[in-house]
């Protein structure tokens, strides 16, 4: 991946925890729903163990923070829904170009 400047290092890195912060709220709500669904308890508790184990490996939720993997992990939280590419209007225009063309090459994949 592409290096970028360090005012989109610095950007991210003070964006980042409320984003993760904003989408754990998000993920907590889908949680009650599920808990609160009218089925068995132990069919909900066994849906909320498998969405969560399959969602605490998502960068929205914890990720290796290094300038290394920013361009990945933008990707990534934006593959998983945690920000749009209107989050990105204070970064650079090489970056949001990168993450722009990166999400055209892989449309129709999952990273």
């Amino acid at each position: 991946m592409a290096e970028f400047n360090e005012r989109d290092w610095k950007l991210f890195r003070s964006k980042i925890a409320g984003w993760q912060e904003d989408y754990m709220g998000r993920l907590n709500r889908e949680y009650i729903e599920l808990l609160s669904r009218d089925k068995d308890p132990s069919e909900n508790f066994w849906e909320l163990y498998k969405r969560i184990r399959s969602d605490k490996r998502k960068i929205g939720v914890a990720g290796r923070m290094s300038r290394s993997e920013m361009m990945f992990n933008i990707l990534s939280l934006i593959n998983d829904g945690v920000i749009c590419f209107d989050d990105l209007d204070e970064f650079s225009d090489e970056l949001k170009e990168n993450v722009r063309s990166t999400l055209e090459l892989f449309k129709n994949r999952r990273f």
